[in-house]
This record gives structure tokens, C-alpha cells and sequence, in this order.
């Protein structure tokens, strides 16, 4: 499916021609058709002598309308620029044409209108030679110039036949399983509600599809869908679509707001861009300079950040960041327009890069820079490595969203930026890319290595520490560990392979005579306070972390034998009795309340015990 726009001056009789092509006047408001001239989006449709169905969006051509026509022209796939053989190239035709080129529309036609209106050929060709020199250096320096009159029908099939050959050789809108519909039209009908529309991109939507607003995040149903007046039940991208939804009133949506799968997009009041500055610019454009920011069909007032340069000369081009006045819905190389308010003026525009950055950047940051012309100009298998960059790791279908590739493209990506070691396959299937996980790696090991420099006697860093000292969710640390190398994780420790505790010789004394205190009363041993006393409290937690001591409870510890005999005594008991109580294993060994009641506990604590009333039985992991 393909859309393409009318451009022009207000008097060359886009709408027209538009009647003329299709049957219908895209000039649907009682003041446009008074005054006769487009002021809002006017929408037709016209069927191609192939059988295909197009979309035209005709857009309003006076200056005092240029903001409506930016709303119209973001989702076209070609466009007709419309000139009037009487009169010729105007002002806002050169501005429309700079503002085509700066969407990074590629493909196009040259309508000269209103041939009936000259008598002289030769005028017809002065025209058009100063057409090929306005359009010199632009998308449309090469295309084709038809004459037609729209009131006498001459060269319409001639327009119809070179329209079709135009579309013929163009690729299909490309299918990113990522629908979005920015919509320029809001309106309701009686006994159906809220319809929307506009020209969808991405993916396909279906009847029955829950979708959201954003921003608001307003929550909808597709009740029904048309295109082009025909019912479907399935939109493709590239169309023209009207969305009827359920559960969601009028109120709720503006221009501007995006139609979209529930949590595919998220609203940015910053946005990272490359940003072209038109030659005719009045002036240079400063840093923190207030413009006007077009994007798809919505607009705000946005602040320009200008991150490698202080000024851009008319002409120039550079990068910059832009912060939004209010939230806006949009996605990684969407085309933007930017204007000066007062005195309005188009200025410029571009790619928007990363709609995410997530945060100011520093200025004259080289770093940042490399970073973002590989967002923009990279080898598809580089693109996907630094769309995978987050310190988690990233779902194959929001690697897909972030660079818009479709699911042959993305496999292709994927498979050169793995064979390039660029980018990790991980064992759930997720991606990282390479340097992200080396560098996560790399501060594991050193904060490892720290932990052991500055606690020679402890085994290891307790894993929950470590993980939150990084910063990574629970997951992605557990996956990280598991595929490192030179690190141990054991009994909620992580430690370098090589590392060891080693006792010096005063510390083994007294070390030997805490073993003799725990031999002469195994099971009524000294308290962690009085152990610490003896060894020190760093010899014990690192006798603790070898596994030679059991801490049960704060206070309560025991020797590794007589844990391991209690725990078997244990077993016994439930293994002839069924069950046992803490009364039982005081009496058993002849101890006390409070080393009984700490062992069980601690048995039940780790799933080897677990108590029913005031019995024990074996738990799940006994």
C-alpha cells in the first residue's frame, strides 16, 4: 500500500487536480471550500490501472497553514509537486520542496498545471527550465515533469500511467511487526464512537487488538477498521487506515498522538538528532535556541542543545539535542522539521537518532558523537550491537523496535554482528552486546578483587552485595556469573578462582584453641560474641565463610562436626518417629532450649525441616 502527498502554492490547483484524479474533493471544511483553498489535511484515494489502491494527502498550501501541511506529509511515500503554468514556481514552493527533501522523500513527480491557461509553448518550456533549476540539487533534480489540466482532463492518463510506473518500482512499506498509527484525525460517528486515522507504519493491525494512546497511555479496542472505504479486517503498513476503537472517547486523543501495540512506545521530552540547517536560513542557529519541533503529525516547542558545535551556519549540518516542552510519542529514524516561532520560519530538520537518551549530555563530548553517527550511518550489524548496549540484556523483539528492521533484515544483523563479536547471543535467548558484557565482567572481577584486598580472611563477596554494587537485576547477575571465567560462586560467595584465607601464626594458635573450647562442649558451645573474642571477629566470619563454623542464629553457633552429627540425629529421629520436637533434640544431646530451638530454625530456614505445630518433619531439601 502507498500514500503520496500534493505540494504547492495555495493558487496551482492541488485540490483540483486531486477531484480531477479521483472524484473527490479532499476540501471537506465549509472555509476551505469558501475561500477556496486547502487549510487542514484533505484526504482521496485513487485506484491504479494495476488494481492497487493509493492514498493521496493533500496538504494546505498558503503560508499561514504550513504547520498543518508538516501534520500531512510524514507518512507519504512519494509526492506531486504541483506548479501552475501560469504563474510558475512560487516562494512556498521552494519551501515545500526544502521541507520534502529534509523528510527524506526520495521519489516524485513534477505536475505542471493549469496548461489550458497558456497559449504560448513556449512559455511551457521557460517554466519548466526554471522548475529544473529550482529543483537542482534536490530529491527531485531527476523527476519527471507531466502537463495536465485538470479542468480539461489533458495529460490526466499520462499522470495516472507515470504515477503508476513511479509506485511500480518502489519496495513494499517495510513490515517491523511494530504497528503504529500517528494520527491526524480525530472524529466520532453516531452509534460507532471514536475514529481515528492515519497513514500506518511499522507493522500490521488487526481487528480485535488492544492498542494504547500515547502519550496517556490510554488503553483501546480496534472495534473496526477501513481503508480507503472498504472494510478490512487486517490494515497493512503503508496505508491510509480509519480506526474505530472501542473504550475511548474523543477527548482522550489528539493530533499528533501515536495509535500503537500496548508498551511499544514510550513518550521522550528529549530526543537525540541530526539536524541539516537550509541554506535560505535567515540565521545561524544558536545553542539553547527555542524552535518549533514537527514530527510525524504532532508538534511542541522544543530547545535546541547543540552537542558539538556553538552555532550551525545556515547550510551546515551537526548534532544536537532537542528538549520538548511536552511529551511526544516517537521512534528511532523518524524525520523531524523544526521552525522559529516568531517570525515563523522553516529552518531546518533531520533524523531523529535515539528518541531515548535518557539523559542531558555533556557538550564537545567526542564519545558521544562516534556513538550516535553509529546509530545513524552504521553497518546494520553494528546498529544492532549498540541498540544492545543496556546493561541488561534485550528481547529480540525490542532489538527489532529499536533499529526498525524487518525479521529477515534482524536475523541477517544478528548473525554478521555475532560472527563479528559484536554482540552476544545469551543462553535465554536474549542479546548483549559484546563490550557491554565484557565491561560488566571486567567490574565483577575488579570488585571481587577489591573485596579480597581489603578482607584478606573473608572467603568471598556475599552475592545480593555484589550484585547491587553493579546494579543488575537478579537474573542477568545469576547469568553473568555462570559464564565468567576466573570466578567462583559457592554457598552465597563469589570469589576469584585463586583466591585463598590464610591464617598467620597467632591467629592458627588461637584458631586451636577455639577448637579445643567447641571440642570439650560440642553442643553447648561459646556464643559468636565469646568466639569472636578469642580469634577475632574477622578470623571467625572467615571461619565461618570455609564452612568450619555453623552460625544457626546471630548468637548461635557450632563446630562443622557437631552441626553434621546433630543434623543426622535429626534425620534419625523423624526417619523412626516421623517427627521431632525441639524438647527431643535438647534432651538428645543434652544442650539447651536455645541451641535446640536455634538449630531447627535454622533447619527450617534452609527447607530441611519444616515445622508443623511444634513438631518438625523433613522438609522439601532434606
Amino acid at each position: 500500500m502507498r500514500v503520496i502527498g500534493t505540494a504547492g502554492h495555495v493558487d496551482h490547483g492541488k485540490s483540483t487536480l486531486v477531484r480531477r484524479l479521483t472524484g473527490i474533493d479532499p476540501d471537506r471544511l465549509a472555509e476551505e471550500k469558501a475561500r477556496e483553498m486547502t487549510i487542514d489535511l484533505g484526504f482521496a484515494w485513487l485506484e491504479l490501472p494495476t488494481g492497487e489502491t493509493i492514498g493521496i494527502v493533500d496538504v494546505p498550501g498558503h503560508r499561514d497553514f504550513i504547520e498543518n501541511m508538516l501534520a500531512g506529509v510524514g507518512g507519504i511515500d512519494a509526492v506531486l509537486l504541483v506548479i501552475a503554468a501560469d504563474e510558475g514556481v512560487m516562494p512556498q514552493t521552494r519551501e515545500h520542496l526544502a521541507i520534502l527533501d529534509l523528510l527524506g522523500i526520495q521519489s516524485g513527480l513534477i505536475v505542471l498545471t493549469k496548461i489550458d491557461m497558456v497559449d504560448d509553448p513556449d512559455w511551457l518550456e521557460l517554466i519548466e527550465q526554471d522548475v529544473r533549476q529550482v529543483v537542482r540539487g534536490t530529491a527531485l533534480a531527476e523527476a519527471g515533469i507531466v502537463r495536465v489540466s485538470a479542468r480539461t482532463g489533458a495529460g490526466i492518463p499520462e499522470l495516472i500511467e507515470r504515477v503508476t510506473d513511479m509506485l511500480a518500482g518502489m519496495p513494499p512499506r517495510a513490515d517491523y511487526n511494530h504497528p503504529r498509527l500517528p494520527v491526524d484525525r480525530i472524529f466520532t460517528i453516531a452509534g460507532f464512537g471514536t475514529v481515528v486515522t492515519g497513514t500506518l507504519l511499522g507493522g500490521m493491525l488487526r481487528v480485535g487488538q488492544e492498542v494504547e494512546v500515547q502519550p496517556g497511555e490510554v488503553r483501546a479496542r480496534v472495534r473496526g477498521l477501513q481503508s480507503y472505504k472498504q472494510t478490512v479486517e487486517v490494515a497493512e503498513p503503508g496505508s491510509r487506515v480509519a480506526v474505530n476503537l472501542s473504550g475511548i472517547e474523543k477527548k482522550a486523543v489528539n493530533r499528533g498522538d501515536v495509535l500503537a501495540l500496548p508498551g511499544e512506545l514510550q513518550p521522550t521530552i528529549l530526543v537525540d538528532v541530526h539536524f541539516q540547517h537550509l541554506p535560505d536560513a535567515s540565521r545561524a542557529l544558536t545553542h539553547n535556541a527555542q524552535v518549533k519541533f514537527f514530527s510525524g503529525a504532532a508538534e511542541t516547542v522544543g530547545y535546541v542543545r547543540l552537542l558539538a558545535d556553538e552555532e550551525l551556519a545556515p547550510g551546515a549540518e551537526g548534532w544536537a539535542q532537542i528538549r520538548l516542552e511536552k511529551p511526544l510519542a516517537l521512534a528511532q529514524k523518524d524525520r523531524f522539521i523544526l521552525r522559529y516561532p516568531s517570525p515563523p520560519e522553516t529552518i531546518g530538520g533531520g533524523l531523529i537518532v535515539n528518541p531515548h537518551p535518557g539523559r542531558r549530555w555533556k557538550r564537545f563530548r567526542s564519545e558521544i558523537v562516534e556513538q550516535l553517527e553509529t546509530r545513524m550511518i552504521g553497518t546494520p550489524a553494528e546498529r544492532v550491537a549498540l541498540a544492545a548496549t543496556n546493561r541488561e540484556p534485550i528481547k529480540r523483539a525490542v532489538l527489532q523496535k529499536l533499529v526498525g528492521y524487518t525479521d529477515q533484515d534482524l536475523e541477517a544483523a544478528i548473525q554478521e554482528s555475532v560472527a563479528a563479536g559484536q554482540l552476544v547471543v545469551l543462553p535465554d535467548g536474549a542479546f548483549m552486546a559484546a563490550d557491554t558484557l565484557m565491561q560488566i565482567q571486567e567490574e565483577l572481577r575488579r570488585e571481587v578483587n577489591d573485596f579480597h584486598v581489603a578482607y584478606p580472611l573473608r572467603l568471598g563477596v556475599s552475592r545480593e552485595e555484589l550484585r547491587s554494587r553493579l546494579n543488575l537485576k537478579n537474573a542477568t547477575f545469576t547469568m553473568i556469573l555462570e559464564h565468567i571465567d576466573g570466578i567462583v560462586s559457592h554457598n552465597d560467595l563469589v570469589r576469584l578462582h585463586d583466591h585463598t584465607v590464610q591464617f598467620n601464626a597467632n591467629q592458627e594458635q588461637r584458631i586451636q584453641q577455639l577448637e579445643q573450647v567447641f571440642a570439650a562442649q560440642p553442643f553447648t558451645p561459646p556464643s559468636y560474641t565469646e568466639a569472636a573474642e578469642l580469634v577475632s571477629q574477622d578470623v571467625l566470619h572467615a571461619l565461618i565463610d570455609l564452612g568450619h563454623i555453623v552460625q544457626v542464629q546471630p548468637e548461635v553457633i557450632f563446630s562443622r562436626s557437631a552441626y553434621d552429627e546433630m543434623v543426622q540425629a535429626v534425620y534419625d529421629l523423624i526417619a523412626t518417629h516421623g517427627q521431632i520436637t525441639a524438647s527431643e533434640v535438647r534432651d538428645r544431646f543434652q544442650t539447651t532450649r536455645k541451641y535446640a530451638i536455634g538449630l531447627l530454625e535454622y533447619l527450617d530456614a534452609q527447607n530441611i525441616t519444616r515445622r508443623v505445630g511444634d513438631a518438625r518433619v523433613l522438609g522439601r531439601r532434606a
